[in-house]
């Protein structure tokens, strides 16, 4: 007689529990559901804005444009379990709305652009975003989404689109290239 082996049910994560039921109570009109909704997601989705923006204006921006959008959308909301990838996609679009929008309204040149958008722009209290500047793009997105959202990889893997064992890899080379720019400053000051 042969074994079936079938994988054990997924746990939910409480956090993406009491987020569905949020944006539930959302969805019906319960309009003071949005103060708590903000409260657990806003610290990720201004970081994710920042590090795609590079600028803590925009992110602003885009976090409360990001919150707007759920409050008139949070009626479409068709729960799969993730409710966070839900709104970090939200925060995405309206990055790449504010992007597209910068390249329309000037036309800098590529060095301009990095002399702007220095980290001297971030607030004083967010020294991660000087840490980050030690990663690439992608790594910085990467460690973003696992270390300060909480995503798994496999979660970050199909949503940037890429192979579960590249981000795997991108991660672990981001965060020694963190710990050395944070042992660097600490050596330096």
């Amino acid at each position: 007689m042969q074994t079936i082996h079938t994988a054990a049910p997924r746990e939910t994560d409480p956090s993406d529990a009491r987020l569905e039921a949020l944006i539930a109570r959302l969805a019906q009109g319960e309009t003071a559901a949005m103060g708590p909704i903000y409260d657990m997601t806003s610290s990720a989705v201004y970081a994710y804005a920042l590090t795609l923006l590079k600028h803590s204006f925009d992110a602003e921006d885009v976090l409360h444009d990001c919150y707007l959008r759920l409050y008139s959308a949070a009626g479409s909301y068709r729960s799969r379990g993730k409710p966070m990838a839900y709104l970090m996609t939200i925060a995405r679009n309206l990055c790449l709305d504010r992007l597209r929008e910068r390249d329309r309204q000037t036309e800098l040149s590529q060095e301009a652009w990095e002399q702007l958008l220095r980290v001297e722009d971030v607030p004083d209290n967010l020294q991660v975003a000087e840490w980050l500047q030690a990663l690439r793009e992608e790594e910085q997105r990467i460690v973003v989404l696992h270390a300060l959202a909480g995503w798994k990889h496999r979660e970050i893997a199909a949503f940037l689109k890429l192979p579960l064992a590249t981000v795997l890899s991108k991660y672990a080379r981001a965060m020694k290239k963190l710990r050395n720019a944070i042992a660097e400053r600490k050596e330096a000051q």
